[in-house]
């Protein structure tokens, strides 16, 4: 009898070992980062889009949700652009050359991300740079 309540047991615990593992691989969180080359904007009345940022091809992002995305870019001391962070045709604005948004919590953690500028009316030229997105996910 006692055998019998020893495996019992055992098999419970490797059910809960199973469950937990499980249920652990599923909340795995991690992030991805990526640099995106400058490029000129030089409209005001049309958006300039810059190159995708893409997970790397070893990042395990699989099914996992964005939680959050840290951005960065620059440009030269004082010119200004408009700014937006987008996946896909979804756009966020961004307040400023560095920040954070939870603007796409829940979308595809896999899903490539652009920004898109335009110059304030009458404004010249200006060189964005420095461009970066760090995708916080789960």
């Amino acid at each position: 009898m006692q055998r019998h309540n020893d495996r019992q047991r055992w098999a419970s615990i490797f059910a809960l070992l199973a469950v937990l593992l499980t249920g652990a691989a599923q909340a795995a969180s991690g992030s991805w980062v990526a640099q995106v080359p400058g490029m000129m904007v030089a409209m005001s009345d049309r958006q300039s889009t810059s190159q995708q940022a893409v997970p790397p091809l070893d990042a395990p992002v699989q099914s996992g949700a964005i939680n959050r995305i840290q951005w960065r870019f620059q440009h030269p001391p004082g010119q200004t652009v408009n700014a937006w962070l987008c996946q896909s045709e979804r756009c966020t604005a961004l307040t400023g050359m560095r920040g954070r948004t939870q603007a796409f919590a829940g979308e595809p953690a896999a899903a490539a991300l652009h920004f898109r500028f335009t110059l304030p009316a009458g404004k010249p030229p200006v060189r964005v740079h420095g461009m970066q997105v760090i995708v916080n996910y789960q």
